[in-house]
């Protein structure tokens, strides 16, 4: 889907427009091969530049060309699959055109909110022909959405943790697992982002005016800030799945203790049940009270037995 916007002049509003134009932002979400082809023959852009960003393995990088700048970044999301909150990013590529034709477009797998953000009109102060800003823009936003999902992610584990005092299935653990998972690739993705903030910093290519070096500046606090939590909660995640782990185990070798001293105290009945069945002379084998005592002499050997396992804590 492509869609060009533009702000106005007069409101200083987001407006959608059909033609290309100077100061113009192109969004494309998932394009066409037509759509992409013909982007890339307006704006004069290589056509490899703009494939790139729908590859899912591409890496964070930053190209400035002699007409045109590529910036890459990953972008993080958020999925709900058989009810369990599962996330990932996705590349997208910005290219900044400053020299030829000035323009912003945008490239990317997947609807993202990063981007209805701003098509929305939630982000305040944001103009399609302050390029450089809008970037920067992106790029804050971004963060701040790497921020939002890692606490999510980290109240998803508390849950998982208090079932898990009450439960020890190995479905909580595998959820535990898929967003260890997450946490890998959100924590991967944000050290790839950084080398990009840290690029533009000292990029020419990109004008930069100072109130724009101040939101870059937060903008790379934001993303270490995240890559820090990122940290924190990874190792919070894999402590606290190698404890659940430990726990599980333990009750299963509990569970296994039990199982084995009840078979051995009811092997101690079946000893002297099979001991006066045999086919030889026996005491009281002719006494009314035989079976009557071998039942006594049984439960008191099984007591005795049971009695001394306790005290070992056998179980």
């Amino acid at each position: 889907m492509k869609t060009i916007y533009k702000t106005s002049e007069e409101n200083g509003r987001l407006e959608e427009i059909t033609n290309y134009c100077d100061g113009n932002w192109v969004c494309l979400i998932s394009p066409t091969a037509e759509e992409v082809k013909d982007v890339s023959q307006h704006f004069e852009i290589e056509l490899q530049d703009m494939i790139s960003a729908l590859d899912e393995d591409e890496r964070a990088r930053v190209d400035a060309d002699d007409d045109y700048t590529l910036i890459i970044i990953d972008v993080p999301y958020r999925e709900v699959e058989n009810g369990q909150d599962g996330y990932g990013t996705v590349p997208m590529a910005i290219i900044l055109g400053d020299k030829k034709q000035k323009y912003i477009i945008t490239i990317c797998l997947r609807e993202m909110p990063l981007l209805e953000d701003f098509r929305s009109g939630k982000i305040k102060k944001f103009y399609t022909y302050k390029k450089t800003r809008f970037i920067i823009q992106l790029l804050y936003r971004n963060a701040t959405y790497y921020l939002q999902y890692l606490r999510m992610l980290e109240r998803s584990s508390g849950k998982i943790e208090q079932e898990l005092h009450k439960s020890t299935r190995n479905e909580e653990l595998f959820q535990l697992l898929s967003l260890d998972k997450s946490l890998v690739y959100l924590s991967n993705s944000l050290r790839a982002n950084e080398l990009v903030l840290e690029r533009l910093m000292r990029l020419e290519s990109v004008k930069k005016y100072p109130e724009d070096e101040e939101l870059l500046e937060d903008a790379i606090v934001e993303n270490k800030q995240a890559i820090e939590m990122a940290n924190v909660y990874s190792s919070i995640l894999d402590v606290t799945m190698e404890a659940y782990s430990s726990v599980i185990s333990n009750n299963l070798n509990s569970v296994m203790k039990v199982l084995t001293s009840i078979t051995i105290i009811m092997t101690i009945p079946t000893m002297i049940f099979s001991f006066f069945g045999m086919n030889v002379p026996l005491p009281w084998q002719n006494t009314a009270t035989g079976a009557l005592v071998i039942c006594i002499l049984s439960l008191v050997s099984v007591g005795i037995a049971a009695i001394v396992m306790r005290l070992k804590r056998l179980f």
